[in-house]
């Protein structure tokens, strides 16, 4: 298990009360907010929406879907530093997210009694051999994104009570659904890939001392169609690609090293118009049989994306792979370099439609959900 941050996908801003803009420089939260304004549009003028208006105080679920990554910058200097951020949207949600977070502070010790709140938004499934979120224990836990969406489901419902250890109240577990349904539609925040003392991949439910690639938070990503790296320019992440790279390309027409003033000017009209088409346009294999419970739609969302993950990985060859001591624990680091496809498709262009149809389904998956839910 990692301590890095997974952030899916890239950022417009979102305003906390304090008045801080979150920095353009990472783009995180953009996946987000796209996939929470989808849900916003699907629901507007319904029951559903009022009830999460009241929940709330008032904001949008695209404000609320950054928001579990926007925390992580309490890690810091913790909840009390007193030019730590605040949430807009009411004292009480602060004040809650704030309790949350200290009922789960990040922590890189997996047998300690509190969680880490960096655990929920991911798992760590092999991606070799191919296999389902049941099939194994290795990349599990219970902590993982595939239980911490039903629990925040439950604590909606009322199965599970508001004063529970994890601190996780009802506009806290309608914030944290709103961000984990996204993240659980990234391949890389579903899938990894494991390998052993050689550097080939490996089983680690067989091979215990095989080293995951940490959702491609270790390796760095070669591509292409890349040109040059400047002087002074590092080599992106293969997980950070696909948190920021693969969203920005379905803006081909807007630069990425514009100013954030510029950039933000120019992506907010195209963000609007794409979630405008996204929520009016149903996508396909979205929905789920009816006689399937609730409890049970975040597994199934996993399986579903780890073939996926597995053809993320399939398509780069791994070179230089090695141990690497990151934080308390040994990691698998190295390179991954484009190969050539099959169907002779760049890996930016596929990777951009996975992203485009991930995006989708979890808009149209959230708004349904919760639905069902409220």
């Amino acid at each position: 298990m990692r301590f890095t941050c997974r952030k899916l996908f890239l950022s417009a801003t979102i305003f906390f009360g304090i008045g801080f803009w979150t920095s353009l420089e990472a783009y995180g939260p953009l996946g987000h907010e796209i996939v929470g304004a989808i849900a916003d549009e699907r629901l507007v003028g319904t029951p559903t929406a009022a009830k999460i208006k009241a929940l709330l105080g008032g904001l949008t679920l695209e404000k609320a879907a950054v928001i579990a990554d926007e925390i992580k910058g309490w890690d810091k200097n913790g909840v009390d530093y007193p030019r730590s951020f605040h949430i807009s949207a009411g004292r009480h949600i602060d004040r809650q997210l704030r309790d949350f977070w200290r009922a789960n502070q990040p922590t890189h010790d997996l047998n300690f009694t509190m969680p880490s709140h960096h655990w929920f938004h991911y798992t760590d499934v092999p991606i070799v051999p191919p296999q389902g979120y049941r099939d194994g224990t290795a990349g599990r836990s219970r902590w993982d994104i595939v239980h911490m969406i039903p629990f925040c489901v439950q604590v909606l419902q009322g199965g599970v009570p508001e004063q529970n250890a994890r601190k996780i109240t009802k506009p806290v577990g309608l914030i944290l659904l709103a961000h984990y349904v996204a993240d659980i539609h990234q391949p890389l925040h579903v899938g990894a890939e494991y390998f052993d003392a050689q550097g080939r991949p490996a089983d680690p439910d067989n091979d215990k001392s095989a080293l995951g690639d940490e959702g491609g938070n270790t390796f760095t990503l070669e591509l292409s169609d890349e040109p040059p790296r400047r002087r002074g320019i590092h080599k992106k992440k293969f997980h950070g690609f696909w948190d920021y790279d693969a969203v920005n390309a379905l803006f081909p027409e807007v630069p990425t090293r514009l100013p954030k003033k510029e950039f933000q000017a120019q992506i907010e009209p195209l963000k609007k118009e794409l979630v405008h088409e996204m929520a009016t346009h149903e996508p396909k294999n979205w929905r789920l049989s009816p006689n399937i419970s609730l409890d049970k739609y975040a597994e199934i969302w996993a399986d579903e994306i780890l073939s996926i993950a597995r053809e993320a990985h399939e398509r780069l060859e791994f070179r230089k792979v090695k141990p690497m001591v990151e934080e308390n624990r040994t990691v698998a680091a190295g390179e991954a370099i484009e190969k050539p496809a099959a169907d002779h498709e760049l890996y930016r262009a596929w990777a951009a439609k996975v992203v485009r149809d991930e995006l989708h389904k979890a808009g149209w998956r959230l708004a349904d959900l919760l639905q069902k839910i409220l």
